[in-house]
């Protein structure tokens, strides 16, 4: 199944879970990737200065890491091909000043964002849904 590519029915569907814990970002040596798996990444990514990996914030220990973040998952089936879904929550997101990290998988788009703000966040989420579902009604 490919997913869901109709920007209205995306936003109309989508459900925010803000997962529990929280989650940092930090670099380690390509070459010694292997040795930092124990810390149980949820997501990793090659860049020339290294890789990336997203990990449970307690698993970050002695780690260089970014600022704690949550993770707000959209719960609907997203297409890798839509267009539109990116820009429309992150341009919701930015009404209310929050900055979003965006990590989409084959079934869903992820949202990290600042611990601080993940409730502002998931409700700023909540209300494009519901603007959307409102829309397709009226």
């Amino acid at each position: 199944m490919s997913g869901i590519t109709d920007l209205d029915a995306l936003l109309q569907t989508m459900e925010p879970d803000l997962v529990d814990g929280s989650f940092v970002y930090a670099c380690v040596p390509a070459e010694e990737l292997a040795g930092y798996l124990f810390r149980k990444p949820i997501g990793m990514f090659q860049e020339a200065e290294g890789v990336t990996l997203i990990v449970p914030a307690e698993a970050a220990e002695g780690l260089s890491a970014s600022p704690p973040m949550r993770l707000i998952t959209l719960t609907v089936h997203s297409s890798l091909e839509a267009v539109g879904l990116t820009g429309a929550f992150a341009a919701a997101l930015t009404r209310e000043g929050i900055s979003a990290n965006v990590v989409a998988a084959y079934h869903h788009d992820h949202i990290f964002v600042p611990e601080r703000d993940a409730e502002r966040a998931l409700e700023a989420l909540r209300a494009l849904s519901r603007s959307a579902r409102e829309k397709g009604e009226g």
